[in-house]
């Protein structure tokens, strides 16, 4: 029989890594039960290349991790947690594994490659084998393999390159090194020719990590049976499912998923568009949260100072539209050149698909369609898309959104070609995405592939290039963010909340991730420079023209902005961080260097101007600035945290962001967590003091988390949502809620046009009936509160009924 789970009420993540393995985890359970969450979150636990920081990059579905402790370790991390109250939450990759330096690490893959398409588990991975004349392309030298033969040797049944190693076919041992390339059943080639060549579906751009089947019951079931099994036991309560969009039928693998463990709490790593909904049959709890992070973000973000300052960015950076200057326009360019470069082998593994259809259609076959037509109307139909994906399956018509969809891209596509009957290529592509020509190989394998390509081509256009380039307000550039309108009103925000609590009430909340560009209060900071545009704008002038002055020029106005603002949000001149984050950021833009044509000179001018700008002399004028805006940031870190912790669903706190937070993706993500222990005990024993932003916020996330724990009922699938509107002059200022009658949550946003305009004077927020007392102030208040007393000394404000108030 299967033990009970529990549903969460929040969770915890932790990233596991060979430094922070399961032990690590286990000794840090009484202080993650003691800040209230109930489940333990953690990072992929599978057998992951030796010495990876992150886990997801699976090799073996069959083992727990043994450099995190094996399952050994996991059963008493476990056992740990059970015993302080917690269950156990594990994020887990169906979409790819790793194609590993020693290949001998994935069985499976390293069959496939002895054995080729034959093999006993080919069907597990997504290879084209046609495409690849019978080998599947391995793009992993240095250099063109003529240049690199020598550094190739054979032995043993192996071929081995620099720490490289792969089998070699059986009874080709004793051919020379020329030949016995020739006669496996993979081809060795430059790295460079995995953008156009490879035949084997990958994790967006990353050749390391190739796709797996899991559409195929036996590869779902091989892939699986570990985590089951321990879910079956009631080692794990709940699933978390990373990059979903990467399967050919997500809804369909979400269904089994469901079905295979007895309805647990699943939530799946969806990043929603502006007005996209999650697929109401998807049987999970809901997304991981980044559309909760954009609306959160949004409350706290100036339409008016922001629309400003992008004015100023405009004037100052001098971008093109379509490098930087307009977010639509960005994205579009980015995307061509995503589709057409790092994405070639994709698009052209689509035309190829295409063509053959066209031939083998009959329908079809008297169209006419020219290759270079399919390929335009491929490209032009893709990068209008959206969002991620369609989710048209091969056993119901497409949706309504879906064919809508498409319909208004093919519409735009076809201005693309200069002979209107050429442009039918659109139509055809169009209906072949719709599935309108029902299944078959081909015809399936097209409406699948063109639906995966349509997610990688958006997660790197818009996450991993535009987001790098438009850049007038970093915050907004965030995962599932919208930076061309980074602000909402109030009512969107009650609006999204009443939709989460009627439809998706334990959905994932979050605000910082292992995978968020900067964690919550960096955004949190760079927020605030909406509500100062001009003072933010005649900074960035003033310093980057001193720094010049000094002899050290910025490589180019673009990059001066976002190093500024980057700085600005990190508080202290950290160089080694900076220096890192920026290095990113350029080669993710891909404006004048990348990852893979890296120009020196730039990437050197750019470390000088960061170690003489913002680490240098500078920054003690950006740190006046701060200090000016402090009051500002003081509340949108707590008002976005308290938010975060009170709204519908299910909040995941990421491992230190309980208190104040500042981190980057890149190094940060990786750097093993420094945790508040004694500070939430001295919290307990009341001896911290009571205004330094770390411990309000610390303080603020174990209220609310504690509150959570105590009346999940107050939170949960049975509680109810209730928007609460301001009185007064300042009534914007103000977004409040009530939380099933017992809870209110009432926080101070865009505070600084709000100290401008008077304060809280005349302006009152009606309470639903009864007393309420303040958690985090001990105040109390009936009726229409004044908020210039319930908000004084905080802009932050708990409330719990008095007849509700927990011991």
């Amino acid at each position: 029989m299967t033990p009970a789970r529990r549903t969460p009420t929040s969770t915890y993540r932790v990233q596991l890594q060979p430094d922070f393995p399961f032990a690590a985890a286990a000794g840090i359970v009484p202080y993650v039960a003691s800040l209230g969450v109930s489940h333990l979150h953690l990072s992929p636990v599978l057998e992951a290349v030796p010495g990876s920081q992150h886990g997801y990059d699976v090799t073996d579905h069959g083992r727990i991790r043994a450099e995190l402790g094996g399952e050994e370790g996991l059963r008493e991390l476990a056992a740990t947690a059970h015993a302080h109250g917690l269950g156990i939450v594990v994020d887990i990759v169906p979409n790819h594994m790793a194609v590993p330096s020693d290949t001998g690490v994935n069985a499976p893959l390293w069959e496939v490659l002895r054995d080729g398409p034959e093999a006993e588990r080919a069907g597990w991975f997504d290879i084209d084998w046609e495409a690849g004349g019978g080998r599947v392309l391995l793009p992993v030298l240095g250099g063109p393999l003529g240049e690199e033969l020598d550094a190739l040797t054979q032995a043993g049944g192996e071929l081995r390159y620099g720490d490289r190693r792969l089998p070699l076919r059986p009874g080709t041992e004793h051919l020379p090194l020329p030949e016995v390339l020739d006669a496996q059943h993979y081809r060795l080639a430059w790295w460079r020719l995995g953008r156009t060549d490879l035949n084997y579906r990958r994790f967006f751009t990353v050749s390391e990590l190739i796709g797996v089947r899991v559409e195929d019951p036996a590869v779902f079931e091989a892939t699986h049976a570990v985590i089951f099994r321990l879910m079956a036991e009631g080692l794990i309560d709940g699933l978390r499912v990373d990059h979903p969009d990467g399967l050919a039928d997500p809804g369909g693998y979400l269904q089994r998923l469901y079905q295979r463990t007895g309805g647990a709490w699943i939530v799946a790593e969806k990043i929603l568009g502006a007005d996209e909904q999650l697929p109401v049959s998807w049987p999970i709890a809901g997304t991981t949260g980044y559309d909760a992070l954009r609306h959160i973000d949004a409350m706290f973000t100036d339409p008016e100072g922001c629309a400003e300052l992008t004015e100023h960015y405009r004037v100052f950076t001098g971008a093109p539209p379509d490098q930087g200057g307009e977010w639509a326009a960005t994205v579009r360019r980015a995307a061509y050149r995503m589709i057409n470069q790092e994405l070639a082998a994709e698009r052209d593994t689509l035309t190829r698909l295409a063509g053959r259809i066209c031939a083998a259609v009959p329908e079809l076959r008297l169209r006419d369609h020219a290759a270079w037509a399919l390929r335009t109307a491929l490209v032009e139909l893709l990068v209008r898309l959206p969002v991620y994906r369609p989710y048209v399956t091969g056993d119901a018509p497409p949706s309504p959104v879906d064919e809508a969809m498409l319909v208004t891209a093919a519409d735009a596509a076809r201005t693309a070609f200069a002979v209107p009957a050429e442009a039918a290529a659109v139509d055809t592509v169009r209906e072949l995405a719709l599935g309108r020509f029902g299944e078959g190989t081909d015809l399936t394998a097209f409406r699948v592939r063109f639906a995966q390509v349509s997610s990688a081509l958006r997660a790197k256009s818009v996450e991993d290039t535009a987001g790098y380039r438009f850049s007038p307000l970093l915050s907004a550039a965030e995962v599932g963010g919208d930076p061309g309108r980074p602000a909402l009103p109030p009512e969107a925000f009650h609006t999204f909340c009443a939709r989460l609590q009627r439809d998706w009430p334990l959905t994932g909340t979050v605000l910082s991730t292992h995978d968020t560009k900067r964690s919550a209060d960096v955004r949190a900071t760079i927020a605030t420079l909406s509500e100062h545009p001009r003072g933010w704008a005649d900074l960035v002038a003033r310093l980057t023209a001193e720094t010049a002055r000094d002899g050290v020029r910025a490589p180019d106005p673009h990059v001066a902005w976002t190093t500024w603002q980057t700085a600005f949000a990190l508080g202290f001149p950290d160089k080694e961080r900076l220096l890192a984050t920026m290095l990113k950021t350029v080669r993710e833009a891909g404006l004048h260097t990348s990852w893979t044509e890296q120009e020196p000179a730039y990437e050197a001018a750019l470390e000088r101007f960061v170690l003489a700008g913002p680490c240098g002399p500078p920054h003690y004028a950006l740190a006046e600035f701060a200090r000016e805006l402090a009051p500002q940031i003081r509340a949108t870190i707590l008002g976005t945290a308290l938010l975060h912790l009170t709204m519908p669903g299910v909040p995941d706190v990421y491992r230190g962001s309980e208190r104040h937070y500042l981190a980057l993706v890149d190094p940060d993500n990786r750097r093993l967590p420094q945790l508040p222990i004694a500070q939430l005990a001295a919290l307990d024993d009341a001896l911290a003091p009571g205004y330094v932003l770390a411990t309000e916020k610390l303080r603020l996330t174990a209220a609310a988390l504690r509150l959570r724990r105590a009346h999940p009922d107050w939170f949960g699938e049975a509680a109810t949502y209730e928007p609460l509107a301001a009185e007064g002059p300042a009534a914007d200022h103000c977004l409040a809620f009530a939380r099933s009658g017992r809870v209110v949550t009432a926080v101070t946003r865009l505070g600084r046009r709000l100290a401008r305009n008077g304060g809280w004077d005349g302006t009152l927020l009606p309470l639903p009936p009864g007393t309420w007392r303040d958690l985090l102030s001990g105040r109390t208040a009936t009726g229409k509160a004044r908020l210039d007393r319930l908000l004084a000394g905080s802009p932050v404000a708990l409330l719990v009924r008095d007849d509700g108030t927990p011991d």
